[in-house]
């Protein structure tokens, strides 16, 4: 018996950086992000010899560790050890034996959310092996748990959520954890244009998101007033893209996206560098209206919007400068589990 799981990384619309805490804490924060079809797997074999087997698909990195309780950290492995960990704790289980495979079809480091959705397949296998009491607004918060509490690493709280659900969702923070999951429901009319017009673009380099996110967090507690107003405008545009997308105004998303990247440039010194600029202004005078870096920023997958047929200019401008077009399509389904002989 071979148990599987796959979770769809995402692109962040509109919104990106007010699901971090302390901000979603005290203004509460909204964002717009969608899957696309890239994934996390995992594959988990249960096993007899007393053994845990973490692997990492199509590497050399494999750790053999005695089955027990509770496990150490090894460095490379923190997510796979600390799903299992928090697993095994919460719900009371005896040591489990058993050999955890995982494959991404993205680098980390790459903006997509591919921690948080490492963490999503992974916990996801747990679930359907062990049959374990979980929704999805549950997996969801016990891999934002998993992740930012347990293994104190920085970020937000959106990329658990859009692996779990999966599609194309307006999503809000709250105080107190609380967390609003709302599905566009698009035309298919609306969500093939939208398709058709952004270009996602691979800059070929990867980046720390925690150093970024820190600082971040930073300028919230220091109450630094360009920063906040800078997310407060961010938070702004998730509902702006929300009601452009409802109402089927594509022309105006270029616009919004380039109202949050003017934005998300103040809420960190180090979001931006003299190659996305480079990579951004090409685009711009190429075609494109507007666009963004994916994720907390200063490398990564970076998208645009292309209106009209000017795709394939801007794609071949921007492709000089050294990085990648990534075809993509949107996907509805989020964290999906199955078991196989």
């Amino acid at each position: 018996m071979i148990i599987r799981s796959k979770a769809p990384l995402r692109i962040g619309l509109a919104g990106g950086g007010t699901d971090v805490s302390p901000y979603s804490d005290i203004y509460g924060g909204a964002i717009l992000n969608a899957t696309i079809d890239l994934y996390a797997y995992a594959s988990l074999e249960p096993l007899t010899n007393n053994k845990i087997e973490f692997c990492i698909d199509g590497t050399d990195k494999c750790i053999i560790l005695d089955s027990a309780k509770e496990l150490k950290l090894v460095e490379g492995f923190e997510l796979f050890i600390g799903v299992y960990n928090r697993v095994i704790k919460q719900f009371n289980l005896p040591a489990q034996s058993f050999r955890l495979t995982s494959y991404i079809e993205a680098p980390q480091g790459s903006g997509l959310g591919t921690s948080s959705t490492i963490v999503v397949s992974l916990l996801g296998a747990f679930v359907e092996w062990l049959k374990l009491p979980l929704g999805q607004y549950d997996i969801a918060h016990l891999a934002y748990e998993i992740e930012r509490i347990d293994l104190n690493m920085s970020g937000g709280k959106q990329d658990q959520y859009a692996a779990t659900f999966g599609g194309i969702n307006f999503i809000e923070f709250l105080s107190n954890d609380r967390v609003i999951v709302n599905p566009l429901h698009l035309k298919n009319e609306i969500l093939y244009e939208l398709e058709f017009n952004l270009l996602l673009y691979f800059t070929a380099t990867q980046r720390l998101s925690a150093t970024i996110i820190n600082e971040q967090v930073q300028n919230v507690k220091d109450k630094n007033e360009k920063s906040v107003d800078a997310m407060h405008n961010l938070k702004e545009q998730a509902h702006q893209m929300k009601d452009s997308l409802l109402r089927g105004e594509l022309t105006k998303i270029g616009e919004i996206l380039h109202f949050g990247w003017q934005n998300k440039k103040q809420m960190a010194a180090s979001i931006s560098n003299n190659l996305i600029d480079s990579i951004y202004e090409t685009a711009l005078k190429h075609g494109a209206s507007g666009g963004k870096i994916s994720g907390a920023g200063g490398g990564g997958f970076m998208f645009f919007f292309c209106p009209g047929i000017t795709k394939i200019k801007v794609a071949r401008a921007i492709e000089s400068l050294g990085g990648k077009v990534q075809p993509f399509k949107f996907t509805q389904q989020g964290l999906t589990t199955w078991t196989t002989k």
